[in-house]
């Protein structure tokens, strides 16, 4: 095994040179199914018109560049040795105006020139001239001098011949095809309406999927959703109709279980009220008459908490609440009760809230900060995604190891369950269902004061 830490370390350099190269790509993909549908869409579509474009640049226009050249350079080949024959000056003159009539190539001729004797610059690198100079070298064999930036519309050609400078103005149409631009043009014609059709396709069919998702969420908030109707493709249609097969069935166990809950604790309120009036007529009694006391009292605390249990799960509908509002009248109550509250929140805050609910959830959360510290913050924080409420107290806190058990229904930290020490466990239990009916959350943290903090988070 090599000691290097080098060469140890060179792997675990490539993984993470790897991973941060993947995650890259992945910032750079759109995150949206639309986004990503017109990826799938347009990527092959873009992919087959560059090897299209390739092999029209590679084969056809090229192709049609030379041929042009050979053909600008075979005319002007001809001429130059039609030319060599002319027995004088004056038929020399007229081949050339015969070769621009026929041609449409023009000649100039200066006597007694010659090119300049500095090195010849070097050819350009577009398709033009690098065809041009070939068909030149190969048919006129002199030497020669292309200038394809001086006029727009010519290019201009200088031959050294034996007697003087041939030039030669060759019209640009002569040398280049609007098929470049046809084909260009066409292409990426296509490429926009395809995209259009495209775009306007995968609209159409991501919107019932917004809609199924605007669905979830406004169920998940405790709000109804009764207009909901299947739509869009059959996997859209076949994941719509599994939602409301299970809203149907949430719906129905929530409503047997506050039934229950609610039978069941107003039938239990009866022969306690009948067995706390047997026991008032007994007067002062034995210390037994009086456990006996405590423990209707014990077992009617039980019977409402069960009754809050079940109202929490009731059916009142969301409404637009104003938060601050809400806080301010349970942070009163706590006060009429005794409780030293400080609170801290914004003028206004409208949410959509089952106003009822919220104040049971909130109370239990001051009451359960009341029980154990001897000063209540409360706070109202609005947040990009709606709103945290702060509820801290100077108390002895919660372990960490137990602060998710003490949502369970029925859960003491006192095993004891001595009703003078605490609740029956519902408290906690149903502020989170409260909570999370609303689409919301309520964890547990450590508070700035020492004691605990509970947050209370309530989407928009």
């Amino acid at each position: 095994m090599s000691s290097n830490p080098i060469e140890r370390g060179a792997p675990l350099a490539g993984t993470a040179a790897a991973d941060s190269h993947r995650r890259w790509w992945k910032r750079a993909l759109p995150r949206s199914l639309f986004g990503r549908s017109l990826i799938i869409i347009i990527l092959p579509l873009v992919l087959v018109q560059l090897i299209a474009t390739w092999i029209f640049y590679d084969r056809h226009w090229a192709t049609v560049e030379r041929r042009l050249a050979a053909n600008v350079a075979a005319d002007i080949a001809f001429t130059l040795d039609s030319r060599t024959d002319a027995a004088t000056v004056e038929q020399a003159d007229a081949l050339l105006w015969r070769a621009e009539q026929t041609t449409d190539l023009r000649y100039t001729f200066l006597r007694a020139e010659s090119l300049p004797r500095t090195p010849a610059p070097e050819i350009g690198d577009t398709w033009l001239e690098e065809a041009l100079a070939g068909a030149l070298s190969e048919r006129v064999r002199r030497p020669f001098r292309i200038d394809v930036d001086s006029n727009p519309r010519y290019v201009l050609i200088s031959i050294e011949l034996r007697d003087g400078v041939m030039g030669v103005s060759v019209p640009r149409d002569r040398l280049f095809t609007p098929t470049t631009y046809i084909f260009v043009l066409w292409m990426a014609g296509s490429s926009l309406v395809l995209l259009a059709i495209a775009s306007l396709f995968m609209r159409n069919q991501v919107k019932s999927l917004r809609r199924l998702a605007a669905a979830v969420d406004s169920f998940g908030k405790g709000r109804d959703v009764p207009n909901f109707k299947l739509e869009g493709a059959t996997e859209v249609r076949q994941a719509a109709a599994a939602f409301i097969k299970m809203r149907d069935r949430i719906r129905r166990q929530v409503t047997q279980r506050t039934e229950m809950l609610a039978g069941v604790s107003h039938d239990l309120r009866t022969p306690l009220t009948r067995m706390r009036l047997a026991l008032e007529f007994l007067g002062k009694g034995g210390p037994e008459v009086e456990e006996i006391k405590e423990d209707v009292i014990a077992m009617e605390r039980m019977v409402q908490g069960y009754l809050d249990f079940a109202r929490g799960e009731g059916p009142e509908q969301p409404r637009d609440t104003d938060v601050a509002l809400l806080l301010e009248e349970v942070a009163a109550a706590a006060r009429r009760d005794g409780a030293d509250v400080s609170l801290a929140v914004p003028e206004e805050m409208i949410l959509s809230l089952r106003p009822d609910a919220m104040r049971r959830c909130i109370g239990n959360l001051l009451s359960n900060a009341r029980r154990y510290g001897s000063h209540i913050w409360v706070t109202a924080l609005p947040v990009a995604e709606g709103v945290d409420v702060l509820v801290d107290d100077d108390g002895p806190g919660i372990p960490p190891a137990e602060r998710e058990n003490v949502f369970r229904p029925f859960f003491r930290l006192d095993s004891s369950r001595n009703p003078a020490t605490g609740g029956v466990g519902l408290g906690l239990t149903i502020a989170r269902d409260v909570a999370r009916g609303h689409g919301g959350e309520l964890t547990i943290e450590d508070s700035p004061q020492h004691g605990l903090r509970v947050r209370l988070h309530l989407p928009r």
